[in-house]
């Protein structure tokens, strides 16, 4: 490994527009051109957060060596770039940042120092109760009754948001954490602007074991208990070993009338018979770019139902598309183009057959049953290539058939 790429402050130079930007540069270590969009995220992350040169230069060769032989590695320090909380864990995380500052106070300090070190989202969705539905009505009785019942929570959550620095609260009836994530809070590549105009991946975790919706959008993330997120939230890195990165090939497109939950079931239960607990799970192939982000999205969304920690997509026009749908800059979206093609993430055109990863680490390609194709095996003589049980089209149309029949018969029973 070449030394030099892991020295701590050798930041490279990207320049999008008028804008200059400072980075860490993957393709200085000797072996990342051959890792997976997943582990490629991980290595500029322990590069940028290293406390030291040879701290990173350790982390950075476990790294490689891991991905490189396709198996599980030692550990390294994860430090996500945002955490994202739902109200029933988030709620108590702010009660001991006050409690903090209450301390601070005690022992003769500015408690206006107390404040999370990352951007913090806090979304107030779990805990909502619909008393009222299905009259017009409904949604503003509910904000009432809601608001009503817990003033005193909402009075603190209010004093939060106007006390603590890099907080983000969204009250109730906004929607929930997992669309805001994705519509609003992620921007897939991330700036800091404290002299050196830094931009890095955007990474998150969060207290709902479904934070992998993330994943569609190619944002690497999971969910974590809510001490861990308390920890990260106060710059506190999350120890992890180096996963094993499990590749998805797709092939083709989706046949009509079968839904992107029906992907994801089949997902589920075929990595399930597989075994992919505690892995990163990697989506590659001609047939990602036929998948939408939305689609994407209800995919990754479905990780924990197969136990394993992400289901990630790559960074190509789809997600600029999405991107630009959900009003983000022009700028924003030049700058996620131009970064995650120095960083060597090779966005790719729809419709490309380019997009298989770099890594002999996804050690099995699978073709999905709903999806209209032939599955063409990979030459390269380090993958091993697994014959999985598929679900046939015919299944997900009998499902579908059978959905809307439920449908029609709880609408004649209601009319």
């Amino acid at each position: 490994m070449k030394g030099a790429a892991v020295s701590i402050g050798a930041t490279s130079v990207l320049q999008v527009g008028k804008d200059v930007y400072e980075y860490y540069s993957v393709k200085d270590v000797e072996g990342a051109d051959k890792l997976p969009y997943s582990l490629t995220v991980l290595l500029e992350n322990v590069l940028r957060n290293a406390r030291s040169a040879e701290e990173a230069q350790t982390y950075a060769k476990r790294i490689v060596e891991a991905g490189l032989a396709g198996q599980a590695g030692e550990e390294v320090e994860f430090a996500p770039a945002r955490v994202l909380f739902q109200d029933f864990t988030g709620v108590p995380v702010f009660v001991d940042f006050a409690v903090m500052r209450d301390a601070c106070v005690a022992l003769g300090g500015d408690p206006a120092k107390i404040n999370p070190q990352v951007p913090c989202d806090l979304v107030i969705d779990h805990s909502v109760i619909a008393d009222e539905f299905g009259c017009e009505a409904a949604m503003k009785a509910n904000m009432k009754l809601e608001f009503e019942r817990n003033r005193e929570r909402y009075s603190f959550l209010k004093w939060s948001q106007d006390s603590f620095q890099n907080v983000r609260i969204v009250p109730p009836g906004q929607g929930i954490c997992h669309q805001l994530n994705i519509e609003n809070f992620a921007s897939v590549v991330m700036t800091r602007e404290d002299g050196d105009n830094l931009v890095y991946f955007d990474t998150v975790v969060g207290t709902d074991s479904h934070t992998p919706t993330a994943n569609g959008i190619g944002v690497l993330g999971w969910g974590v208990g809510g001490i861990e997120a308390e920890a990260a939230a106060l710059g506190q890195p999350i120890t992890t070993l180096v996963p094993r990165v499990i590749g998805v090939k797709l092939m083709g497109q989706l046949r009509s009338g079968v839904a992107a939950m029906d992907v994801a079931l089949t997902f589920a239960q075929t990595l399930r018979a597989k075994g992919v607990v505690g892995c990163f799970v990697e989506c590659f192939g001609p047939g990602v770019a036929n998948l939408s982000a939305t689609q994407r999205a209800c995919i990754s969304n479905m990780t924990p139902e197969y136990g394993s920690t992400c289901t990630l997509f790559p960074i190509d026009d789809q997600t600029l598309d999405f991107l630009r749908l959900t009003g983000r800059s022009e700028k924003q979206v030049a700058l996620v183009e131009a970064y995650a093609k120095e960083q060597g993430l090779g966005l790719r055109k729809r419709g490309s057959r380019a997009s298989i990863p770099r890594s002999s680490s996804l050690t099995w390609a699978a073709s999905w049953g709903p999806w209209r194709g032939h599955h063409v095996p990979t030459t390269d003589s380090m993958w091993q290539t697994a014959r999985l049980v598929s679900m046939r089209y015919a299944m997900s149309a009998a499902l579908t058939k059978a959905r809307r029949h439920r449908l029609s018969s709880v609408a004649k029973r209601t009319s």
